[in-house]
Formats: C-alpha cells, sequence, structure tokens
C-alpha cells in the first residue's frame, strides 16, 4: 500500500473527527474549559460538536446494515437532539426547584416575572424559558432546517447525482422527492402536532400530556422496530468500510460511535449555546431572544450538520428522515418529558406552568408544524415551498426582535404570535384541502403498516 492509498483510507476522516473533539475533551476533563473566555468556549466545543456530529452520522450510516434504517435514523436523531432536552431539562429542573407552580407564579405580573424581582418570580421565569427554548427549536427545526435542507439538496444536485432531485419548469418549481416509506414519521407527527393544539388549553404541561405524546413515540418506536434491515450496498467511505467487517466487530464499533459522539454532543453544546449567548449579550441581544433562539440554534447544530453531510452523499432521502424524526421526538418526547423533571424538582407530581405568551408560542410552533406536513403530505418539497418556510419563520424572528427592542411595531408580541399562528393554519388548511387524497393515502399507508407489524 502505497503512501497515497494510506492517506485515503476510510479510517483517516475518523481520526480527523476525533480530533477534532480532542481539545475539548482535555480541557473539560483538566477544567481547563472554566478559564476559557466566552469566544474560546466556542471555538473549541463548536469544534468538538462537529467532530462528533460526523462521527454520528458515520455510526447511524453503519448500524443499518443491522437494524432498520428508520430505527437508525430515530436513534441518530434522539442523540443528535440530546443537548436540546439538557437545556430544556435545565430550566424545567430549575423552576420545579424554584416552587413555580401555577398558583404562585399567578401573583405575579408578566413584568414582575421578566424582571426576576425574587426567586420565585426567577423560577416562574424560568418556567416560561423551559416552553420558549422548546418552541424555539422546534421552529428553528422546521423554519431553517426543513427549508435549508431542501434547497441545499437541490443546490447540490448540480454538482452531484441525487436521484430524489426532480427538476420542472416554472418558478422555483424544481424539488426533492421523498421517498413514501416515511409515511409512518409524517402521520405521528401529525397526531402530536394535532395534541399541541390542546397543550395550552390545561395551562401547562401536565401528566396527560406526556401520556399522550410519550405514548406517541413508543407506539411510533414500537412499529419501526418491526421493519425489515435493509440490504445497503450502496455505501462509501466510513460506512462501507466499518460494514464490511464481522458483526462481532461492527456491533460495538456502532456503539462506540453513539457513545462517544453522544457524550460530546451532551457536554459541549449546552457550554456552546452559553458561550453564544454572553457573546450575544455583549452586543446588546436581550436574554430571553438568546435563549429561545441562539440557544437552540447551538443545540440544533448537530443535526443540521448531520442532515447536511447526508445530503452531500446524495441521500436527501435519510436526511429528510432524520429531520422529520427529530421533529417528532421533539414534539412529543420533549415536550412530554419537561413535566417529569419539573414534578421531580418539585419534590411531587406538579404540572409546568406557562403565561400567555408562551401559550401562543405553542399555538404558533403547532401551526408551523401543521403547514409543514401540508407541504410534505404528498411526499415532496419544492424550492418555493422551501422559500416559503423560510420567509415566514425568519420574518416572524425579526418582528419579534423589533418588538423586544421596543421599535414602534403596532401590536403585541403575543399578537404576532398568533396573528402568524392563524396564517400558518389557513395556509395548512388550504394545502390538506387541496391534497386531501394525499392526506387519506397517508393514512391508508399507516393503517397497511400497522397491520403488517401485527399480522
Amino acid at each position: 500500500m502505497g503512501f497515497t492509498d494510506r492517506f485515503q483510507h476510510p479510517l483517516i476522516p475518523v481520526f480527523l473527527a476525533v480530533g477534532l473533539t480532542l481539545p475539548w475533551v482535555v480541557s473539560d476533563l483538566t477544567g481547563a474549559a472554566d478559564g476559557f473566555s466566552e469566544l474560546t468556549v466556542v471555538a473549541v466545543a463548536g469544534l468538538a460538536v462537529l467532530g462528533a456530529s460526523f462521527l454520528l452520522a458515520w455510526g447511524a450510516e453503519t448500524a443499518e446494515k443491522d437494524v432498520p434504517r428508520a430505527f437508525a435514523i430515530a436513534v441518530l436523531a434522539v442523540l443528535a437532539v440530546a443537548p436540546e432536552y439538557a437545556v430544556d431539562a435545565l430550566y424545567a429542573w430549575q423552576a420545579g426547584s424554584g416552587g413555580a407552580t401555577a398558583e404562585a407564579c399567578a401573583q405575579f405580573t408578566t413584568t414582575q416575572i421578566e424582571n426576576e424581582i425574587n426567586d420565585l418570580a426567577s423560577a416562574c421565569h424560568n418556567a416560561n424559558l423551559a416552553v420558549a427554548n422548546m418552541t424555539g427549536a422546534n421552529r428553528i427545526l422546521i423554519g431553517l432546517g426543513w427549508s435549508g435542507i431542501a434547497m441545499f439538496t437541490l443546490f447540490r444536485a448540480g454538482r452531484s447525482a441525487d436521484p430524489a432531485v426532480e427538476s420542472r419548469e416554472g418558478f422555483l418549481a424544481d424539488r426533492v422527492n421523498l421517498d413514501p416509506s416515511i409515511s409512518t414519521e409524517i402521520a405521528f407527527l401529525f397526531f402530536a402536532t394535532v395534541w399541541a393544539f390542546f397543550v395550552p388549553l390545561g395551562g401547562g404541561i401536565d401528566i396527560l400530556d406526556m401520556a399522550v405524546l410519550v405514548g406517541l413515540y413508543v407506539i411510533y418506536i414500537g412499529i419501526i422496530l418491526k421493519g425489515d434491515v435493509d440490504d445497503d450496498d450502496h455505501q462509501v467511505g466510513v460506512p462501507a468500510y466499518f460494514q464490511a467487517k464481522a458483526r462481532h466487530v461492527r456491533i460495538p464499533v456502532v456503539l462506540t460511535l453513539f457513545a462517544y459522539s453522544g457524550i460530546l454532543i451532551f457536554t459541549a453544546v449546552e457550554p456552546f449555546a452559553h458561550g453564544l449567548e454572553s457573546l450575544g449579550q455583549q452586543f446588546g441581544i436581550p436574554s430571553f431572544f438568546m435563549i429561545q433562539w441562539v440557544a437552540p440554534l447551538a443545540s440544533e447544530s448537530p443535526e443540521l450538520i448531520v442532515v447536511a453531510y447526508l445530503v452531500n452523499k446524495a441521500r436527501s432521502t435519510a436526511g429528510f428522515n432524520a429531520l422529520i424524526s427529530s421533529k417528532l421526538n421533539q414534539w412529543t418526547l420533549l415536550i412530554g418529558t419537561l413535566v417529569v423533571v419539573f414534578s421531580i424538582a418539585s419534590g411531587g407530581y406538579e404540572h409546568l406552568p406557562f403565561d400567555a405568551k408562551q401559550s401562543a408560542e405553542i399555538w404558533i410552533t403547532a401551526a408551523q408544524s401543521l403547514f409543514a406536513l401540508a407541504i410534505l403530505i404528498n411526499f415532496n418539497i419544492s424550492i418555493r415551498e422551501a422559500v416559503v418556510l423560510l420567509v415566514l419563520f425568519l420574518s416572524q424572528v425579526v418582528l419579534e426582535f423589533l418588538i423586544i427592542r421596543d421599535f414602534a411595531i403596532p401590536f403585541t408580541s403575543r399578537e404576532l404570535l398568533l396573528g402568524y399562528a392563524v396564517a400558518y393554519m389557513l395556509f395548512a388548511f388550504v394545502l390538506f384541502v387541496y391534497r386531501r387524497n394525499a392526506l387519506r393515502q397517508l393514512f391508508a399507508r399507516l393503517a397497511e403498516t400497522v397491520k403488517s407489524v401485527r399480522g
């Protein structure tokens, strides 16, 4: 084997990815990271997240040889968004340990809670932040993730042969065609989205929300575990190298990649997110805005990196499947488990309270999810639809930022959220009516899948 062949060995990218993570591993274990500036933390932790994301993607692709692809991608999605769970759980825990019950928080005005006039008001503020961080993460995943990856897929099609990309005549009419096998994920995400509209009506996230949403995810996992293992022979590079190994070697490799990358993401993203928050505040960006938008953007970065990697390999269907799976587990497990963390911290069962603005945040997030599902219901997304998703998301965030900074906007933040929620729902309703046959076929596919699993 010559020098060039050794340099092209499939393990070289693995060593490079691990190398990106080592500065954070060493500095975190030795405590040196505690003395880093915010900029250094962002740089070192950000490189670790980047390296871990590639290791995670390689682990998931290798695992497709031994487990159903949908299950491998579901595990990938859970690990990739684990930092988001950690950040949200932190706020829920601080709210519960601080005594933020619905009755206790009712004694404060919105201004008093936002200004955190005492420890109890601060706990109520943390309860709101748990919801704000969760809804921000979910909207980023669709507004930036789904739309951005669709546009990136179509851009990459000009340089690589992606069978999922279809060129069509018309203004921004090119589209990405998705595999109908993701109908199970879309159907369960539809159920979870419908339920989410009712969550604010109970005054908080309670045990019923947990039972329904976590129950949906458990049923979903039970279905996909019964799926067939794909005889995948089109892998190249690192996954192909590991898949060629014997099963007793391959499985420990996959578990190691999952464990190492998961731990790295879990430990590095929170400092990365908080470092970004601190940097933002130095430029006068309000902390609430940073926690709702910048911190989730940082915690979602592993998922977006992994999906971009899959798309870059002309595996756009697998990429979208990962995005949809991430949205499903955030919209079920993340919401459902917040009340568990909150109750443990409270010392007994309590529902997680939030104010009227956070109710509007949940409604706009559910409405955006419904509109996005209406787009994907016929298993494709055009660049025109991706642009609409992106513009709606960015315009709402920019307008809310201007309201927070006291610009002369003729409506409140809550009115803005409700207005966008209505717009999303109207767009979704029109699309569902126009694509009603596709909606019926979606549930017919789900019924067939359930029947085959039971059989």
